[in-house]
């Protein structure tokens, strides 16, 4: 199953002798640790801003400098405004989602779903989550607007999804099938299935343009990138170290760098999007797994599973600032920020558990406990124009 063969792989790279690679990590002044993110202005570089030549058919780029533009707090769009907000909970052993009220904290309703249910992900045009049914080879489709969930889809090896950036089509991340698989973005009937060289196709990103992105390949331990448009794998490369296994993928607000965490090697790789060059690393803790930027695109969140941890990385100092520790530990994984940016929640992949964490202090707000494996969890509705997939990256 894909949950133990995981599970092995992070055993195995456990093994491993300590990292002596690039750290960007130094000394500096932390943030007011009572200051709440939602309340910060956005950093943006003082420079002549152009048009983006983007993908044909994707919504214009707002900011040339800010690829998050569009993710400021509470600047929902019109389509999801009168959703209600709640925390959608794929649990993978269990096959149920579990739907969470953020106000209140407690669980609300628990949706029974197919096999292996592993990510929860909001569609391009915002009016459906998707959940990804693994092994039970289906997406089950909830409307958010009243909660309920529709008819399973047949979709075979759904382990993540992903949207182009012009709303075409769904990517499905088929990655026992070793597949790139492109379907029509509202039917889900394939459209091209494309063939990789690697194994376990898993977390992606776009560039700004969104004429590519990067994918990661955990079991492998490599990287693809992908032309949007021509629907190719146009380079690969191999991870610099034994055992790599690459999860979540974000592109930098500047749009040049992409950050891939490593749960073995216990840290990001930074690479240069249009080279796609020799990645440098940085470390950030063990089983580092989860990536996500903060609502004034300052910070991204690093959730480091094997240490329950998240660290706090800055873009403006480009180095880490701080690190939250779970009170009596806990495994942080896939998750997403509030709408209002000041909660950050994960799930607690081999804990049976979702954290709330405070994003202005790092304190825990809540611990509650859900179905078996929880994976990749989804806050809904969050700001942003359309979804590109996962558990919600939006522009």
């Amino acid at each position: 199953m894909r949950t133990t063969k995981a599970a092995r792989l992070l055993a195995a790279g456990a093994a491993l002798t300590a990292l002596a690679l690039l750290s960007a990590c130094s000394g500096g002044a932390q943030h007011k640790e009572n200051e709440a993110l939602a309340s910060k202005a956005p950093a943006r570089p003082q420079v002549n801003k152009e048009q983006v030549n983007g993908l044909p058919g994707m919504p214009p780029v707002l900011d040339p400098t800010d690829v998050y533009a569009a993710d400021r707090p509470n600047q929902l769009s019109p389509v999801v405004r009168d959703f209600p907000t709640r925390v959608y909970v794929p649990n993978t052993n269990s096959d149920t989602v579990t739907v969470i009220d953020p106000k209140t904290y407690r669980i609300i309703e628990t949706i029974p779903v197919g096999r292996q249910p592993q990510h929860v992900v909001p569609s391009w045009d915002l009016k459906t989550l998707w959940v990804n049914n693994d092994l039970g080879n289906s997406l089950t489709p909830i409307d958010p607007r009243t909660g309920k969930a529709g008819k399973p889809v047949a979709v075979h090896d759904p382990y993540n999804l992903y949207f182009t950036p012009d709303g075409k089509y769904a990517i499905v991340m088929a990655s026992m099938d070793r597949q790139l698989v492109f379907r029509d973005a509202h039917t889900m009937k394939v459209v091209k299935a494309v063939p990789v060289s690697c194994y376990g196709v898993n977390h992606a990103d776009y560039s700004l343009d969104g004429r590519y992105f990067i994918v990661s390949c955990e079991f492998s331990g490599e990287l693809l990138k992908v032309d949007t448009a021509r629907m190719e794998v146009v380079a690969q490369q191999k991870l610099p170290l034994r055992g790599a296994m690459p999860q979540d993928v974000k592109v930098s607000p500047d749009g040049r760098l992409f950050y891939i965490a490593d749960m073995v090697a216990n840290g990001m790789w930074i690479v240069k999007g249009d080279a796609f060059d020799k990645p440098e690393f940085l470390p950030t803790g063990k089983g580092a797994h989860g990536l996500y930027i903060s609502r004034d695109s300052r910070e991204m969140y690093i959730s480091n599973r094997g240490e329950g941890t998240i660290s706090v990385f800055d873009f403006t100092k480009n180095r880490l600032t701080k690190k939250w520790h779970l009170p009596g530990g806990g495994s942080p994984d896939m998750g997403g920020v509030s709408a209002d940016g000041k909660v950050l929640w994960l799930s607690g992949r081999y804990n049976s558990e979702v954290y709330a964490i405070d994003t202005g202090t790092g304190t825990e707000l809540a611990r509650i406990r859900v179905g078996s494996g929880p994976h990749g969890l989804a806050v809904y509705p969050q700001p942003g124009r359309y979804s590109l997939g996962h558990t919600g990256i939006f522009r």
